[in-house]
């Protein structure tokens, strides 16, 4: 019988648990797909702790890579044994999960199971972010925090073939190197983030800021920018911004804020079909490095989430039936 990781109810990573359950029949327009690898999130983890509102039972998971086992009536361009990724699925902490034909994408020749369910969450957010919620140009100065995070060292690697200067932060002196190593211009520790990026652009400061964190970073974001400036808030891991007089973007010389999220800029086909052949392109061509940091069995969900919630990986956590 296929498994599947269960949370019965809110709580710690220790609520988990591995049920038996029948194995999936696709619908019309579905896919069953048998995964091969599931991407694990700080999503996922909210939702376990019961800070997003869920219906439990619940099985997590939205990112994976896997191999088509079934194809549902009406749905054409897929066939059985065809290998496939998403980001938009549901229940991906599993052996078998049912998917919309319309939100998986192909895995180029080339490119293993683990890389592309690793891509998807985080690729897809540093494109539409230096695409879409602000289009980087060449000249520009950008600064994005946790540089050694999964978000940050794609953003970092794609801010550099798009011709920015890239400020990040990091913790440590170790996951400051690797920021270093895949391009990072500057990497600064979190001590007065926005006096230091008026130091390094001669007082005029950022054209852009990335800012995953949220909370505790907000205001020296806005510190940190330039007349005309854009702050794109796109994350909350330290909390959620407080209620925000929109007049201080005036004082703080007519700032821009936007707060994204990746639906939204998954809308159609065509935009899909973009946003991943852009990325498993700069892949296939060795210009963008995917690093998985950490690999659990399907069975070690919660020591999965522990280590994501310990902030002590870099770069992407997988599930492996």
């Amino acid at each position: 019988m296929p498994y599947a990781m269960h949370i019965p109810r809110a709580g710690g990573p220790d609520i988990f648990e591995r049920t038996e359950v029948p194995r999936p029949v696709p619908g019309p327009g579905q896919l069953l797909v048998r995964v091969a690898a599931a991407g694990v999130n700080f999503i996922e983890t909210y939702q376990r702790a019961g800070v997003y509102a869920v219906e439990y039972p619940f099985v997590p998971g939205t990112e994976a890579a896997g191999t088509v086992e079934e194809v549902g009536a009406g749905v054409t361009g897929f066939v059985a044994g065809d290998r496939v990724t998403t980001l938009e699925g549901a229940g991906s902490y599993a052996d078998f999960m049912v998917l919309d034909a319309g939100k998986v994408h192909p895995v180029p020749a080339g490119v293993s199971d683990e890389v592309a369910a690793a891509l998807p969450a985080q690729g897809i957010t540093a494109h539409y972010l230096i695409n879409s919620s602000y289009p980087v140009r060449p000249g520009d100065t950008v600064l994005t925090y946790a540089g050694a995070g999964g978000v940050g060292q794609l953003l970092i690697q794609m801010l550099k073939l798009r011709g920015a200067t890239v400020i990040t932060t990091t913790s440590t002196p170790e996951k400051a190197q690797l920021a270093r190593d895949l391009g990072a211009d500057h990497v600064l520790d979190y001590a007065d983030v926005p006096g230091r990026v008026r130091e390094l652009t001669g007082g005029r400061g950022a054209d852009v800021v990335y800012d995953g964190v949220g909370k505790d970073t907000f205001e020296g974001s806005l510190d940190a920018l330039r007349v005309r400036g854009t702050l794109v808030l796109f994350g909350g891991a330290s909390g959620q911004v407080p209620p925000f007089d929109l007049q201080r973007l005036n004082a703080h010389g007519s700032l821009t804020v936007t707060r994204p999220k990746v639906d939204d800029f998954l809308l159609d086909a065509e935009e899909r079909r973009w946003r991943y052949a852009e990325l498993f392109g700069l892949v296939a061509d060795g210009k963008l490095r995917v690093n998985i940091s950490a690999r659990f069995p399907l069975q070690q969900a919660a020591e999965a989430h522990t280590a994501l919630e310990s902030r002590a990986t870099t770069g992407k956590v997988l599930l492996v039936p």
